[in-house]
């Protein structure tokens, strides 16, 4: 017998769809040295696309990552201790270096290396505070870390908030470098809906970034806008996704204000991110003044950001998939998809000019 109720058809059909990529040829941050030296002789058990990795740091301060599964009785690396310059197992004290061949096992009166007894090792950088591990084991990195430019800068006063949400490393960039949702999630932090404020914006990507460049724009209306720039004016703004997982918002007025926040993705899993992001600035106003406010504003846009984060990711989980339609003022979305889903393919071959597209937006 037909009635309604056998007429109710999903509005949408389960598509499958996923902007989730996996580019393991390269670095992510794992922690920030703080964090892990605040362990003390205890690893730092972090993950890069599900994988569980120990992080350590040897008593002579050499850096270690290894998989966090002893190779005797699989046991949690990280549930063991630093000994000197090995990873000590806690079950039976199988002893690991930064290499991860096993060097110690107490109370065996036999040879202690073998093939068999090596856990896989994941090359670990310590830079600008942060370490950073790469995702592919025993190999030699084809590239080094990104470098926090402006941290270094002696003209720059930087602080750093981490953060976790919900989504693909995909989702998560195109937040922190798309425009239009600024006037409505973040209305009076950053902008308000109905700006009337005509804009150029030039998007360019090479075979590494991308980046939108915002010509023309006034100072943005909100606390941001007015920490940068008091007196009002036309700023410079930079939006840039950088592989593997990079964003770079950057806003200046002159050589008086400028202020870059650039976020660090680290993929927990493929639909998990932690950001670390750096926020570097330089302005007429004293740092002292600035600092207490640009803590809190910034994990106010965080707040919001990660609340509709967590939306999509459960609207995408409930539809069994994405279905996302793009304009152009979506500037950086598609090209960042783009350059994922190339460098998961190991497809970074350099390009001499980059391919540039101009439009113009309202702000």
């Amino acid at each position: 017998m037909d009635g309604p109720a056998s007429k109710l058809r999903l509005p949408i059909a389960a598509t499958g769809n996923s902007s989730a990529a996996r580019v393991l040829d390269d670095w992510y941050v794992v922690c920030t040295s703080a964090q892990l030296d605040a362990l003390g002789t205890k690893p730092l058990a972090a993950k890069l696309y599900g994988m569980p990795i120990a992080v350590f740091r040897t008593a002579a301060g050499e850096l270690g990552a290894l998989l966090d599964r002893c190779a005797h009785r699989n046991v949690p690396l990280s549930d063991g201790a630093v000994d000197g310059a090995l990873l000590r197992c806690g079950y039976h004290g199988w002893a690991f270096d930064t290499a991860g061949v096993c060097r110690e096992i107490p109370t065996l009166c036999a040879e202690v290396e073998g093939k068999a007894r090596v856990v896989p090792r994941f090359a670990a950088r310590e830079q600008d505070g942060v370490v950073w591990v790469y995702a592919t084991p025993d190999v030699e990195p084809a590239r080094e870390p990104y470098v926090f430019r402006w941290v270094r800068d002696p003209r720059y006063q930087s602080g750093r908030e981490i953060f976790e949400v919900e989504g693909t490393i995909h989702a998560v960039a195109e937040n922190a470098l798309d425009v239009p949702h600024t006037a409505f999630l973040h209305s009076g932090l950053f902008r308000k809906a109905g700006g009337g404020n005509r804009v150029e914006v030039v998007v360019r990507r090479w075979h590494d970034r991308a980046e939108a460049e915002y010509i023309g724009e006034p100072r943005p209306p909100g606390v941001v806008g007015r920490l940068l720039a008091p007196g009002g004016g036309v700023v410079e703004h930079f939006d840039r996704f950088v592989l593997p997982s990079i964003t770079e918002v950057e806003y200046r007025l002159g050589d008086a204000s400028h202020i870059c926040t650039v976020s660090a993705l680290t993929p927990i899993t493929d639909t998990r991110t932690r950001l670390t992001a750096v926020i570097s600035f330089r302005l007429p106003l004293p740092a002292f003044m600035v600092t207490p406010v640009l803590g809190p504003l910034a994990r106010a846009i965080f707040k919001q950001d990660a609340r509709v984060l967590e939306r999509q990711a459960a609207n995408v989980a409930r539809f069994g998939g994405e279905s996302f339609v793009s304009t152009e003022v979506d500037a950086l979305g598609p090209s960042i998809l783009r350059l994922l889903r190339n460098a998961e393919r190991g497809d970074r071959a350099e390009i001499g000019q980059p391919h540039e597209h101009r439009f113009f937006i309202d702000v």
